[in-house]
C-alpha cells in the first residue's frame, strides 16, 4: 500500500513543486507560479503563467507616483568611477625616494602635499613638485596634470627644524605637591564663605597682600608680645598669622573657621543673627578693628611708638587747624589715622576731589570765649606719609526712614597712580621736593630726555615701598616721623602711590549685598578674590569699579608708596 497521509495538507506539501520555465526570471513580477493540484502523473506538472485564463487579473508592479527613477547611463557610471581612481607614485626628495605613495585624484593636490609633509617635514608652502607643465599647484585638477600610475615625481624644499626634546622632563602643575602648586599659580587660594562672611574674606585678602605685615606676623610670638595685649587680641593675631600661612600653602579654598570664631569673640558685633543666620557686616569696620588689634599685638614690649609695625605701614599723621569763626579762636592738633576718607557729594567726580573734602569738616564743641557750644572749622594736612595708603569711600549713611545704612551710588573715578603732594603740609612738601625731582629725572632718562638735575648726583633707582625691618620683624617709624626719609639705604618717599588692592561692594546697603577683593600680585597681574573663587582680571577693568550703578564699586582702596634711592 502507498504512504498514508494524516491530512490533505501533508499531501499538498509533498507533491507541490515550484519550477520555473527555462529562460524566465523568477524576480519578474509578470511571471507567477501556481501550485498545481495533486496528480497521478509521476512527474510534477509545470505551469506557465501565459496559459492562465484570459479573465485572470494580472497584478502590476508598484510604482512611486511622486518620483520618476531613471537608470544612469554606462558613460556616466564610468565617469563617476574615474573620479575615485587611486594613483600610486614615488617621490624623490634630496637623496631619499618614497615609494608607494597613493594619490586620491578626487581630492585637491594640497592633500597630497600634506602627505609629503608627514613624510619629509617640508611644509606644503615650501614644496616644489615638478609635473607636466610646471609646478604642482594646490588647487590644480589631477585630470589636466597628466600624472600616471607608477610615475616618479621630483620634489624640492627645505624641511622645518626638528624640535629637540627638552633637557629636563616636563612636569605638569597638577602633578606637583600641593605646596608647589600654590607657588606656581602665582596667587594664593580663596576663602570659603561661612555664611555672610564675604566682608571678612575680602578684608583678609587685601591685608594679606602686604608682605611687610606678613613678615611681622610670622615673627610674632607669645614671648615677645606686649604686656598690654589681652588674650583675645593675642588669639586673633595668631589666627591671622595661621590663616595667611594656610592661604599661601594651599591651592584649594581655605576655610577660615578658627579666625572667624576668634574675630567674633574679640568683637561680638560680628555675631549678630537675623532669622537664625549671621548678618552681613560692614567690611570697613572689620578692616579697622583688625588693624587696631594687630597694632596692639605687633608692638614691641616697649613704650616707644616707633616700635608699632602697623602704624609704620598704614598710619597717616594729620596736622589740623581748628578755627572758630564766631570768636576767632584758633588751635592746632595732631592725630594718627589708618585711612583717609573720600567724601562723596554732587561736586565730587574724582578721588582727589573727595580727599580734599575729607580733610575739611565742621565740628561742634564748647567755646571758652563764648561760654557755649559753637561751630568750628577743621582743616587737616598730611604731616607724614605711610608706606601703604588706605582710602575709604564714604558711600554709606544712616537712613532713618529704613533704619539702615543706605548707599551712595555716585561714580567717583580713581587712578592707578595717585599723587598726594598737594594734600601734604608745607614742611613735608619741602622734604618731598628733592625725591620728586629725582623721580622726574629718572623718568626723563627713560624717555631719552635731558634732565634738569646734575649728572654728578648719580643715577636714581625707583623702588616700591620696602619697610626696613629688624630681625624680629618690627618696622621702625623713625623715617615716618621725618615724613619722607625711609631707610638707611637712602630711599625716600615721593608722595606718589601705586594701586595694589581694591575692596568692592555690590548692593544697596552696607549690611547686605556682597564684598569682593581685587589684589595686584607681585607679577603685576590682578586677581579677583570672590570668596572661594580667585580669577585673573585685566588691569584696565580695575578702575572701572568706580560706581554709578548696581555693579561692584570700590569701597576701600589701598596704594603702595613709590620710593627713589638718593
Amino acid at each position: 500500500m502507498g504512504k498514508k497521509y494524516e491530512n490533505v495538507f501533508e499531501l499538498l506539501i509533498e507533491t507541490t513543486v515550484y519550477k520555473k520555465k527555462p529562460g524566465r526570471n523568477r524576480h519578474d513580477p509578470t511571471q507567477r507560479f501556481v501550485n498545481p493540484a495533486p496528480s497521478k502523473r509521476k512527474e510534477p506538472l509545470t505551469y506557465d503563467i501565459s496559459r492562465r485564463p484570459s479573465n485572470s487579473v494580472e497584478e502590476e508592479p508598484k510604482r512611486n507616483k511622486n518620483k520618476l527613477v531613471s537608470l544612469p547611463s554606462l558613460q556616466a557610471i564610468k565617469q563617476e568611477a574615474s573620479q575615485f581612481k587611486m594613483l600610486t607614485v614615488s617621490v624623490k626628495w634630496q637623496k631619499k625616494v618614497f615609494e608607494g605613495i597613493e594619490i586620491d585624484v578626487s581630492l585637491p593636490p594640497y592633500v597630497f602635499k600634506a602627505q609629503l609633509y608627514d613624510l619629509t617635514g617640508v611644509p606644503p608652502e615650501r614644496q616644489k613638485i615638478m609635473v607636466k607643465g610646471g609646478l604642482l599647484k594646490d588647487d590644480a585638477d589631477w585630470s589636466s596634470i597628466g600624472v600616471k600610475d607608477g610615475q616618479k615625481l621630483m620634489m624640492m624644499g627645505t624641511a622645518d627644524e626638528i624640535v629637540k626634546a627638552p633637557e629636563k622632563a616636563i612636569v605638569f602643575a597638577e602633578d606637583l605637591p600641593e605646596e608647589e602648586q600654590a607657588t606656581n599659580l602665582g596667587y594664593s587660594a580663596g576663602l570659603v564663605n561661612l555664611g555672610n562672611t564675604c566682608y571678612m574674606n575680602s578684608t583678609v585678602q587685601c591685608l594679606k597682600s602686604v608682605p611687610e605685615l606678613k613678615s611681622a606676623l610670622s615673627n610674632y610670638s607669645l614671648a615677645g608680645r606686649s604686656n598690654d595685649v589681652d588674650q583675645t587680641s593675642h588669639m586673633l593675631t595668631v589666627a591671622t598669622r595661621e590663616l595667611f600661612g594656610d592661604l599661601d600653602r594651599s591651592v584649594n579654598a581655605v576655610s577660615p573657621t578658627q579666625f572667624w570664631m576668634v574675630l567674633r569673640k574679640k568683637f561680638p558685633q560680628f555675631s549678630q543673627l537675623q532669622n537664625g543666620m549671621h548678618m552681613q557686616q560692614d567690611a570697613e569696620e572689620c578692616w579697622t578693628q583688625l588693624l587696631y588689634t594687630l597694632s596692639q599685638s605687633l608692638k614691641a614690649p616697649t613704650s616707644s611708638e616707633d616700635s608699632d609695625a602697623v602704624k609704620a605701614l598704614f598710619g597717616v599723621n594729620l596736622r589740623s587747624r581748628v578755627h572758630c569763626q564766631e570768636s576767632g579762636e584758633e588751635s592746632s592738633e595732631t592725630e594718627s589715622v589708618y585711612s583717609l576718607k573720600c567724601h562723596i557729594s554732587h561736586e565730587v567726580n574724582h578721588l582727589h576731589e573727595g580727599l580734599k573734602h575729607g580733610l575739611k569738616g565742621e565740628l561742634e564743641k564748647t567755646s571758652p570765649a563764648l561760654g557755649r557750644t559753637a561751630v568750628y572749622l577743621k582743616e587737616s594736612l598730611i604731616d607724614s606719609l605711610p608706606r601703604y595708603l588706605t582710602v575709604q569711600f564714604v558711600r554709606f549713611f544712616w537712613k532713618r526712614e529704613t533704619n539702615q545704612k543706605a548707599k551712595i551710588l555716585r561714580k567717583v573715578d580713581y587712578p592707578l597712580e595717585l599723587d598726594i603732594y598737594d594734600l601734604c603740609s608745607e614742611e613735608l612738601r619741602k622734604k618731598l621736593e628733592a625725591p620728586r625731582q629725582k623721580l622726574r629725572d629718572e623718568e626723563g632718562k627713560k624717555l631719552g630726555l635731558q634732565t634738569k638735575s646734575s649728572s654728578k648726583d648719580g643715577d636714581v633707582k625707583m623702588t616700591d615701598a620696602e619697610a626696613p625691618s629688624n630681625e624680629s620683624g618690627e618696622s621702625s617709624t623713625a623715617a615716618q616721623q621725618e615724613g619722607a626719609s625711609s631707610s638707611e639705604k637712602g630711599t625716600h618717599m615721593t608722595g606718589i602711590y601705586d594701586l595694589v588692592s581694591v575692596l568692592t561692594h555690590k548692593g544697596r546697603s552696607a549690611d547686605s549685598g556682597h564684598y569682593v577683593a581685587w589684589v595686584k600680585q607681585e607679577s603685576g597681574k590682578w586677581i579677583q578674590y570672590d570668596d572661594s573663587y580667585p580669577s585673573v582680571q585685566r588691569e584696565e577693568d580695575i578702575t572701572k569699579l568706580s560706581g554709578g550703578g548696581d555693579w561692584h564699586m570700590a569701597y576701600i582702596i589701598m596704594y603702595k608708596a613709590r620710593f627713589v634711592s638718593m
